[in-house]
């Protein structure tokens, strides 16, 4: 119990994310929860909603759970559960509104990018395993802010969420944010973070992925060039790559994904509205 007790300890002073730089809160799927789970004078709570650990951070006097809920979830009452640094455990309910998201149809030239050979869907498998294990990652990085910034100059071209289909075909839900702009463009770290995965991907393209700390990570994909190597430090505005468009796309874009205790989550919802409100 003592060990137990330093470890969370240690993770109390860990955690220096100041209030101001909380994500905005929209609880439907796809979008973020935040819920007070003790007074921050205690030590820090571990918490986990869908058997996943969640990010949780001192505001307002409080340990505030900052859940991400995935585009999967159903409306209505959730649960997360938490153990306090003496293994006591307990549940607090909150509420999941619902939200219709809007169709999207793209035309796809390439139809491989929609309807793969075998021999190419065995090899999108083992890319998703890849993919899986790297929005599953935590680490105790201190997270020192939870406000990103874009990662690219352009459009938002797609929203988060927009219920898609490929040549008439339904496929998953968008699952990012699009920002179109020309190849070469300079795609940067929105926040700090840690190069956890890095590759060339049959829909994806050439793709980074960023550990944030703490079960936030970022996926960037389409790129034309990958600057920064596996296990690599990035900070905030370092250069990792630029646009292009590899893999599955109609035209040059950064696709930018957002996972917060491994589910997609909206990246605008990190950003300061100033710069979203006008696209």
């Amino acid at each position: 119990m003592k060990t137990r007790a330093c470890v969370l300890s240690a993770l109390v002073l860990s955690v220096t994310v100041q209030a101001q730089t909380l994500p905005r809160e929209n609880p439907v799927p796809g979008g973020i929860a935040i819920v007070p789970v003790a007074p921050d004078t205690d030590p820090v709570p571990l918490v986990h909603f869908d058997n996943q650990r969640v990010l949780v951070v001192p505001d307002s006097g409080k340990w505030q759970a900052v859940v991400g809920l995935p585009l999967s979830l159903s409306a209505g009452p959730q649960t997360i559960n938490i153990s306090d640094s003496n293994g006591l455990r307990h549940e607090i309910k909150f509420n999941v509104r619902t939200k219709d998201y809007a169709e999207q149809r793209l035309t796809i030239k390439n139809r491989r990018m929609v309807n793969p050979s075998a021999e190419e869907l065995a090899r999108i498998g083992r890319e998703q395993e890849i993919i899986r294990a790297a929005f599953a990652t935590w680490s105790d990085l201190p997270l020192k802010s939870l406000r990103f910034r874009l990662p690219a100059q352009g459009r938002i071209s797609s929203v988060f969420g927009l219920r898609r289909f490929f040549n008439d075909e339904p496929r998953q839900p968008h699952s990012g944010i699009d920002i179109a702009a020309p190849a070469g463009t300079p795609v940067v770290a929105p926040l700090t973070g840690i190069v956890v995965e890095s590759g060339e991907y049959f829909f994806n393209g050439k793709t980074v992925f960023l550990d944030h700390g703490q079960g936030l990570v970022s996926m960037f994909n389409h790129l034309s060039r990958v600057l920064v190597e596996r296990g690599a430090q990035v900070n905030t505005g370092e250069k990792i790559g630029e646009i292009g468009m590899t893999g599955r796309v109609t035209g040059p874009h950064l696709h930018w994904t957002v996972s917060l205790n491994n589910s997609r989550v909206d990246p605008e919802l990190f950003l300061p509205q100033q710069l979203t409100a006008g696209q």
